[in-house]
C-alpha cells in the first residue's frame, strides 16, 4: 500500500524515528496513521524500559514560580548533555516544576516513602478497616488497598499530570524516554510554599 509522505514525516516528528522506520510502520498498519503510532508507542515504550538500566547523569534543574507564593527546583536527568539542551528536555522539565508546584507531591515514587511511614500508616489503615467491622482476615489486603492509593497520591510519578489527567507523571517520563531515546529521570525535588512551616 502506498504511503503520503506527510504521514511519515509526522509519525517520525511524534516518535522520533527514522523516515525508513516510520514508513514500514505505516506500510506495516496498511497505512492506518492511529494503528501505526500506537504500533510505534508500543516498541517505542519497550525500547525505553530497556533504557532505564542505563546511567543518567546529565540534565538539569528546572525552576518553576508561582505567583511568587510557591517555588520549585526539580532535577531531571538525562544520560546526554546532547538531549539536555533540546527545547523537548526543556519543555518536560518545565512541565514537572509546573506539576510540583500544583500538585504538592511528599515523594519522587513509592521506593522513596521511608518504611517507618510506610508501617505506621499500614497499621493506621488496618486499625481503620477493623473499626469499620472489616473481617478480620481481609484487614491485610484492605490495608494494603489503602496503603496503596494514599501514597499515589503523594509520589510525583503516580500522580495524574495536571495538564492530562489520563497520563500519570510516570507515564509521561515513560513518553519522553520513548520519544528522546535516552534514560531519563526525575532525581528529586523540592517545593516551597509561602508562610509554610514544614
Amino acid at each position: 500500500m502506498k504511503v503520503s509522505i506527510e504521514d511519515i514525516k509526522r509519525l517520525k516528528s511524534l516518535t522520533g524515528v527514522g523516515l525508513t522506520d516510520a514508513k514500514k510502520a505505516l506500510e506495516e498498519a496498511d497505512g492506518n496513521f492511529d494503528k501505526a503510532l500506537e504500533a510505534m508507542r508500543k516498541k517505542g515504550l519497550t525500547k525505553a524500559e530497556k533504557r532505564g538500566e542505563r546511567e543518567a547523569r546529565a540534565g538539569s534543574i528546572g525552576t518553576y514560580n508561582h505567583d511568587g507564593r510557591i517555588g520549585v527546583l526539580v532535577e531531571v536527568n538525562c544520560e546526554t548533555d546532547f538531549v539536555a539542551r533540546t527545547d523537548d528536555f526543556a519543555d518536560l522539565v518545565k512541565d514537572l516544576a509546573m506539576h510540583i508546584a500544583a500538585a504538592s507531591p511528599e515523594y519522587v515514587s513509592s521506593e522513596q516513602v521511608p518504611e517507618a511511614i510506610r508501617n505506621e500508616k499500614k497499621a493506621e489503615f488496618s486499625e481503620k478497616a477493623k473499626a469499620e467491622g472489616k473481617p478480620e482476615k481481609m484487614l491485610d489486603n484492605i490495608a494494603e488497598g489503602m496503603l496503596k492509593k494514599y501514597f499515589a497520591e503523594r509520589c510525583l510519578l503516580d500522580q495524574p499530570f495536571v495538564k492530562n489527567p489520563d497520563l500519570t507523571v510516570g507515564g509521561l517520563v515513560k513518553d519522553a524516554n520513548a520519544r528522546m531515546g535516552e534514560n531519563i529521570v526525575v532525581r528529586r525535588f523540592s517545593r516551597i510554599a509561602l508562610g509554610e512551616v514544614s
